[in-house]
């Protein structure tokens, strides 16, 4: 969700104006986060890489255009960097039980409780295929962990994942294919 004044705020950090550039970083760090943790599965090397999207953020950002939104921009240079870093083998993905943190969701209503709340059994079971998936995920080669990163958890569109990492679009086509196959094996052994 854009917000109404991140056109403004984008022109003042272009004028230099840390003070906004910092709230554009507040707004995005969770999500800049999450995309990082997403290819890499460890929460130091995930801070370390959003650490520095954002540095490379701040360096282009003369070059933006503030009619766009700053999210998906920002999004992107995250999952460049961490493919690049795990292509040079600067960063080797791996999960620790201390990083599987299970994400909660705001309080439900009474409302929804009543009818839509999950047993825990159910709880349980989600969170051990989410727990399975985040593994499998890992264990991908690093162009195929960021095909399922722009696709699935940015939603960007086949073309947009083309022109993103600079290959064709049968090649795109054909990485998520066998991604989402060896995702499929994977999670079935399991």
């Amino acid at each position: 969700m854009v917000q109404d004044d991140e056109p403004e705020l984008l022109r003042q950090a272009q004028r230099g104006d840390e003070m906004a550039f910092a709230e554009l970083v507040r707004r995005q760090q969770t999500a800049v986060f999450n995309v990082a943790y997403r290819m890499f599965g460890r929460r130091q090397d995930a801070e370390d890489a959003a650490q520095e999207a954002f540095l490379r953020a701040f360096q282009a950002l003369d070059r933006f255009d503030v009619s766009r939104p700053f999210a998906p921009w920002i999004k992107r240079i995250t999952a460049n960097l961490c493919l690049n870093w795990l292509e040079s083998e600067r960063v080797r993905p791996q999960l620790t039980a201390a990083d599987i943190a299970v994400a909660t969701e705001a309080p439900p209503t009474m409302d929804k409780w009543a009818h839509q709340m999950p047993t825990p059994e159910q709880v349980l079971i989600h969170q051990e295929q989410a727990t399975r998936l985040r593994a499998a995920i890992l264990q991908l080669p690093p162009h195929y962990r960021a095909v399922i990163e722009y696709r699935h958890f940015q939603e960007l569109s086949y073309d947009e994942i083309a022109a993103v990492m600079g290959r064709p679009l049968t090649s795109v086509k054909s990485d998520l294919f066998r991604a989402r196959k060896l995702l499929a094996a994977q999670m079935k052994e399991g």
